[in-house]
């Protein structure tokens, strides 16, 4: 297994070094991200406008990888859900969450923003759907520029697709295995004749099951987003993001004794029973977004967004495991409410000291965070006396309990009540020397607040900095240094009653990016370490308490390509060594101990060949890619703490096809019909998630 990474390592390696050539694109201003194609489908140079930064991605001393969306099409990605991660190195779905997507990074959860603002909650936000989605960047790293409260693995920005005076008319229909039903539709254009005044309209429609027997889902979104154009400098834009998911929470899990092993139950077992109950998931936002050019050098934006979200159902777990297979299953209320306010504003500008250019960005922010939950009422769906057995599966005697709901979910969550309320300011200078070859950033982020969860709260006000070093050994060729932190606040104290300190992230990272054929091909190689510092460990000296002797090391390698080779031929590469181990702790014993959650090699590959135009097979493609990871941890390591899970291989393909106004694309996934899941040990039972076996879909849609 560890000689196919080695093979494929340096595969990458040598496609990158085939050959070199000099770019003549001259760095342009940044430009609003419309849906008018780009002309190399899987690169873009610039980040979105919500990531605040003035430079292009090559010259930001940060790794930060973006997918497009010709690659989500091309892969017929329909959802956060569905193999995002294989476009970036090291990025890797932790278990199978169903309605949000839980991506660790660099041995860290991410939190999710959306248009540049967090909306992370405890357990969402709502996977966005890919009809509203114009790109997908990953931000390697504590990324001080946008954030400093949280973990130091990085995040991910969903930007949406916008307004535009180009007129967009597109319908798609998909349909494939475990009856999958999916209807799109895509509008856009200028609503005034002088082209000020322009729309965006998305809506989705989707209905499907799965492999396992009784488990269904079904869901809706409808995205309309307006932008007015007062002047050449001033525009203001308006979005409502409403999507609606019913789903069975819990339906993806599989339990068995520990004895028994993972896999042990066939691919397509379930644990549902018949007429299992959907729960209800809505998710509802308004963002503004308000920009001002005052010239060439200088210009200020201004966001606001409100998002409320609520969940009104069941969560299906085991309640006991025999080593017989008698399972009783239990189900517990699942209702959550949700608001989360952000307010964002910052500057730009570019001014002139001498033989020094600056790059400055400055701006507050603030979050407000409520999120209430009811988990506190349960209930047997099996009698004792008669329990579900694994082996022998028997359905159709589950009886569902009643729940209580004649109280607000206010009422009956509020011992589980979380949030935050955060405010933060941030300076950066990007000083440029050398005709801006040479280029340092010096930046600082205040942030002040608290957060709380469960009854503790926590109150913070810190200083984080940053610094970045980043020279262009050659055009297209860069190489960069970093230094970043981040923080996360802790609630209780000591057995001294000394209040915790928060944790703190601190990122050590440098390396090379290099862009191939005029920018059309790119590159990255990314060597980092990241310290957790003031991690809780248990108390020695009084059992009942913990101290805050821990500390926690992520280190690694990442290694990135992405684009075209030749007009005909694109394709992603990426592959990332981590390692994540406790190097400080109460317990001597654990110091070298691996943290759960992370896969020690990840690998990925895509390529696409699309037929010349002048060939018999003009307007055909063909695509082909894998995943592979290698000593995989579960997300949680349960009760032995050192639970491996098997290597990870997927194949997939695809046939394409298009001409001006049709398109088709049919996906085979899981080519090779491997029974694929993740799961974790809780001590006398285990569970896992399986995958679906090789399945397909085909997408057809109409522009016009």
């Amino acid at each position: 297994m560890k000689n196919k990474i080695l093979i494929l390592a340096i595969s990458s390696i040598a496609i990158s070094g085939w050959t070199q050539e000099k770019q003549k694109d001259s760095i342009k201003s940044l430009k609003e991200v419309v849906v008018s194609g780009t002309p190399n489908k899987y690169v873009v140079k610039e980040p979105s406008n919500s990531l605040r930064l003035q430079t292009e991605i090559e010259k930001i001393p940060q790794n930060i990888q973006v997918i497009t969306k010709d690659a989500i099409d091309n892969q017929n990605i329909i959802n956060m859900m569905e193999s995002v991660t294989r476009n970036v190195s090291g990025a890797q779905m932790i278990e199978h969450w169903g309605h949000f997507a839980r991506i660790n990074m660099r041995g860290f959860k991410l939190p999710a923003f959306r248009n540049g603002m967090n909306v992370e909650l405890p357990w969402g936000p709502l996977s966005e759907d890919m009809s509203m989605v114009e790109r997908i960047e990953f931000v390697k790293g504590p990324s001080g520029f946008m954030m400093s409260a949280g973990e130091p693995g990085g995040f991910y920005n969903v930007v949406t697709k916008k307004p535009t005076k180009n007129k967009i008319r597109e319908l798609s229909f998909t349909t494939g295995s475990y009856n999958t039903y999916r209807g799109t539709i895509d509008l856009g254009g200028a609503l005034s004749k002088d082209g000020k005044f322009q729309y965006r309209l998305n809506g989705m429609y989707q209905n499907l099951e799965s492999q396992r027997e009784f488990e269904k889902s079904n869901r809706y979104s409808i995205v309309p987003s307006f932008r007015y154009e007062f002047s050449d400098n001033t525009t203001v834009t308006t979005e409502v993001t409403y999507q609606k998911a019913k789903q069975m929470i819990g339906a993806a899990y599989v339990f068995a004794p520990a004895s028994a092993g993972y896999g042990s139950l066939d691919r397509d077992f379930s644990i549902l029973d018949k007429d299992f109950p959907m729960s209800t998931i809505e998710e509802v936002s308004f963002l503004t977004n308000i920009t001002h050019k005052f010239n060439e050098n200088w210009s200020v934006a201004g966001q606001y967004m409100i998002m409320q979200y609520s969940g009104t159902g069941s969560s299906l777990w085991a309640y006991s495991m025999a080593e017989n297979g008698d399972l009783l299953r239990y189900l517990s209320i699942w209702d959550a409410l949700s608001t989360n306010q952000l307010a964002q504003i910052y500057t730009n500008g570019t001014f002139n000291t001498g033989f020094i250019k600056h790059k400055v960005m400055g701006g507050i922010d603030s979050r407000n965070l409520s999120y209430y939950a009811d988990w506190g009422q349960y209930g047997l769906i099996d009698d004792p006396a008669n329990p579900f057995n694994i082996y022998n599966p028997v359905y159709g005697n589950a009886v569902y309990p009643e729940f209580d709901r004649s109280q607000s979910v206010k009422e009956r969550g509020a011992a589980n009540h979380q949030g935050a309320d955060l405010y933060s300011a941030y300076a950066q200078d990007e000083l440029n020397f050398l005709d801006e070859k040479l280029r340092l950033t010096i930046a600082t982020r205040y942030t002040e607040g608290k957060t709380f969860a469960y009854g503790a709260e926590s109150k913070e006000a810190r200083f984080t900095p940053r610094f970045g070093l980043s020279y262009d050994i050659l055009k297209g060729f860069t190489a960069y240094a970093l230094y970043d932190q981040s923080f996360a606040p802790q609630y209780g104290a000591s057995a001294t009653g000394e209040k915790f300190d928060p944790v703190l992230g601190t990122d050590i990272e440098g390396g090379l990016k290099k862009s191939w054929f005029k920018g059309k091909l790119n590159t990255g190689l990314t060597v980092y370490q990241i310290t957790k510092e003031n991690v809780l460990v248990n108390d020695p000296e009084n059992p009942n308490f913990s101290i805050q002797l821990g500390e926690i090391q992520s280190k690694g390698i990442e290694f990135d390509m992405q684009g075209q080779i030749t007009p005909e031929l694109n394709i992603i590469l990426n592959y990332a060594n981590t390692d994540v181990e406790i190097t400080k702790d109460s317990d001597p014993a654990n110091v070298g101990t691996k943290v759960a959650g992370f896969a020690k090699h990840i690998t990925n590959g895509w390529i696409n060949y699309n037929f010349k135009k002048d060939s018999f097979l003009k307007g055909f493609g063909i695509s082909a890619g894998y995943q592979y990871q290698v000593d995989r941890s579960s997300w949680n390591w349960g009760a032995d703490n050192e639970s491996e899970l098997p290597d990870y291989f997927r194949l997939d393909g695809a046939i394409s096809w298009k001409n001006q106004h049709f398109s088709a694309t049919l996906t085979i996934n899981n080519i090779l019909d491997e029974y694929l899941y993740s799961g974790s040990n809780y001590g006398t039972y285990l569970y896992w998630q399986s995958e679906p076996g090789i399945n397909g879909r085909i997408t057809v849609a109409y522009r016009f």
